[in-house]
């Protein structure tokens, strides 16, 4: 890690506009498996349908029908999605600024990925950008994991779970030791991150072979199971 601070340079970790958690998990399932202009083309009709044209509040969005929010481009999935996100802010699971900054970071995960459509990556993504958490290391993040395979020279990646016993020695800065991982893919892409000089560290790693194996069984036994009988 600390050839890969020194080649990166200062953390430069650019911070997100600042929303109310409704907002900004709306914003979230918007953006959802879209390129991010059409997700704002969506977004911008969403906010034009409520007058005057600001960002909506939970009340508007449980009264608005469901074809009024698909009109606007939204999936059956992601308009299920915003009124449960809706009533889970109207009844306090989905927590207002002033009392969000008083939880911890896995109280806010907790809650936060109660919602429908929204995972945990989603959440620690709020925690690092907009609530500028300092130890949070997103280990399901596959740029994040590629990182560390190629900060420590292993030959294939990381599981989630071993990462996160390992970044166990970052804290209370985990943040940063992301951020630097999500730098070590740049580094490796324009051929200036430096060789892990010691050891790969012995860590648990994910068997691509095992894996695609167990994929084809499960198939395998798919295909020749008997059709049930109605």
């Amino acid at each position: 890690m600390a050839a890969l601070i020194k080649a990166a340079g200062p953390c430069r970790m650019q911070t997100r506009a600042q929303h109310a958690p409704f907002q900004t998990l709306a914003r979230a399932i918007a953006h959802q498996q879209l390129h991010g202009i059409a997700a704002e083309c969506i977004l911008a009709r969403f906010v034009a349908l409520f007058d005057p044209p600001n960002f909506p509040t939970p009340p508007q969005v449980i009264a608005a029908s469901n074809e009024q929010l698909r009109a606007v481009g939204f999936s059956f999935a992601k308009v299920a999605a915003l009124k449960d996100l809706a009533l889970k802010t109207l009844e306090g699971i989905v927590p207002q600024p002033v009392e969000l900054a008083l939880l911890s970071d896995l109280q806010i995960i907790e809650r936060l990925s109660s919602v429908r459509g929204i995972g945990r990556w989603t959440v620690e993504m709020m925690l690092m950008f907009q609530l500028e958490r300092p130890d949070v290391l997103p280990v399901d993040d596959f740029g994040v994991r590629n990182g560390f395979r190629l900060a420590y020279g292993l030959k294939r990646m990381p599981t989630p779970r071993a990462l996160a016993q390992f970044g166990e020695r970052w804290q209370p800065f985990r943040s940063a030791a992301a951020w630097y991982l999500w730098r070590a893919v740049d580094l490796a892409r324009e051929h200036k991150l430096p060789t892990c000089v010691s050891p790969p560290p012995r860590i648990a790693m994910v068997n691509a072979a095992k894996r695609e194996a167990r994929n084809k069984s499960a198939k395998r036994a798919r295909t020749r199971a008997p059709k049930q009988r109605r």
